[in-house]
C-alpha cells in the first residue's frame, strides 16, 4: 500500500508522458513513461488515467500535472500549448472527473521552478526564477519554496518579451511563432541558437555549435559570445524586476557548462546600478530532465499530508 504522504506527478510532453510516485522526502518510488497519443485528446486523457492507476495502488493519491501550456483562470481551458490538441480543452476539469479527485495543473516551466525551489538548485532560497532554454523559452517564479501564480496564468512568461537593450543589427528581430518579432524566445531557444550558428557558417544546429566551441572551431566563440550576451540581457531584466537569489536553468541548453561563467560575467553591465557585487546565483537544474515531473508532484506539498482539497492561487 502506498504511503499516504506520497503524491503522483505527470509530465505531459509532446512526445512522451512521464509519471512518478514521489515519497514524502522527495524520493522517486516508481516511474512510468508512455508515448503521447499525438493529436488525440481522448487518448491523452486515458493514458494519464492509466498511468495514475499503475502508480498509486489501492490508496488514492494527490495528482499534479505539468503541461506545455497555460490554464486560462476565467474559463479553465488550455491555451498556448504546442501540443495543439490540448488548446481550448478543459483539461484540469476533465482529468479531475476521470480520476474522481481534484488535480493541480501548472505549466512545465512552473513545475521545473517548483521542483528546484523545493529540493533542487534553489532549495532554501527566498526567491527562485526557473528558466527553460529548449525548443521554447519559458520561466516560473517560486518564493519560499512555493510557486507563485498570477491572475492570468502568465507568471514567468519572460520568453515572449522583447530582447532588452537591442542593438541596431538586432532590430526588428527574428519572427516568433506568437506573431511578434524579437521575442527572447526567438533569440534564445535551441532552434534560434542553431539558426545563428548556421547563419555564421559555423554549425548546423545548437549541439553542433557546442561541439565546435569545444573544438575551437573559428567563429564558434563569436556566436556563443553573442548568445551569452543576449541571455545576460534577458536575465538582467529579470534581476531588475524580481531580484531573485537563484536563477535555475533547465532545458537542453542548460547543459552548456560555459554559460554559467559567461552569463554572470556579462549581466552586471545591464543590471541597474552595476553588478560587481551581485548576489544572484546562476545554476543548472539539480534534477535535470526530471525536474518537470517532480515539480508536478510537488504541486501537492508535503504539508498537505495527502489531503485532496482544492488548490489555492499560491501553492
Amino acid at each position: 500500500m502506498s504511503d499516504p504522504d506520497c503524491r503522483i506527478g505527470i509530465d505531459l510532453g509532446g512526445t512522451k508522458i512521464e509519471a512518478v510516485r514521489l515519497g514524502p522526502a522527495g524520493e522517486v518510488q516508481a516511474r512510468r513513461r508512455v508515448a503521447t497519443p499525438r493529436d488525440d485528446y481522448a487518448a491523452t486523457l486515458a493514458a494519464i488515467v492509466a498511468l495514475v492507476a499503475a502508480l498509486e495502488g489501492p490508496r488514492r493519491l494527490p495528482v499534479g500535472i505539468g503541461t506545455p501550456g497555460t490554464v486560462v483562470p476565467a474559463s479553465g481551458r488550455m491555451k498556448n500549448c504546442n501540443s495543439t490538441w490540448l488548446n481550448g480543452r478543459p483539461l484540469a476539469a476533465e482529468l479531475a472527473a476521470a480520476l474522481a479527485r481534484p488535480v493541480r495543473l501548472a505549466n512545465d516551466a512552473d513545475c521545473l521552478t517548483l521542483s528546484e525551489a523545493v529540493d533542487g538548485a534553489g532549495r532554501g532560497a527566498g526567491l527562485v526564477f526557473g528558466v527553460i532554454l529548449g525548443t521554447g523559452v519559458g520561466g516560473g517564479i517560486a518564493a519560499d519554496g512555493q510557486l507563485l501564480r498570477g491572475a492570468n496564468g502568465l507568471t514567468g512568461e519572460w520568453g515572449h518579451n522583447p530582447l532588452p537593450w537591442a542593438q541596431g543589427d538586432e532590430l526588428p528581430g527574428p519572427a516568433c511563432w506568437c506573431g511578434r518579432r524579437g521575442c527572447l524566445e526567438s533569440w534564445l531557444s535551441g532552434p534560434a541558437l542553431g539558426a545563428q550558428a548556421r547563419a555564421a557558417g559555423v554549425a548546423a544546429d545548437a549541439p553542433a555549435l557546442v561541439a565546435a566551441l569545444a573544438a575551437g572551431v573559428p567563429g564558434a566563440q563569436a556566436v556563443f559570445a553573442a548568445y551569452a550576451d543576449r541571455l545576460a540581457r534577458g536575465l538582467a531584466q529579470l534581476i531588475n524586476v524580481l531580484d531573485p537569489a537563484v536563477i535555475v536553468l533547465g532545458g537542453g541548453l542548460s547543459r552548456v557548462e560555459a554559460l554559467y561563467a559567461a552569463v554572470p560575467a556579462r549581466w552586471g553591465r545591464y543590471v541597474f546600478g552595476g553588478g560587481a557585487d551581485l548576489a544572484t546565483a546562476l545554476r543548472p537544474a539539480r534534477h535535470g530532465d526530471s525536474s518537470g515531473v517532480r515539480g508536478a508532484a510537488w504541486l501537492w506539498p508535503a504539508t498537505s499530508r495527502g489531503e485532496l482539497g482544492a488548490p489555492g492561487r499560491r501553492q
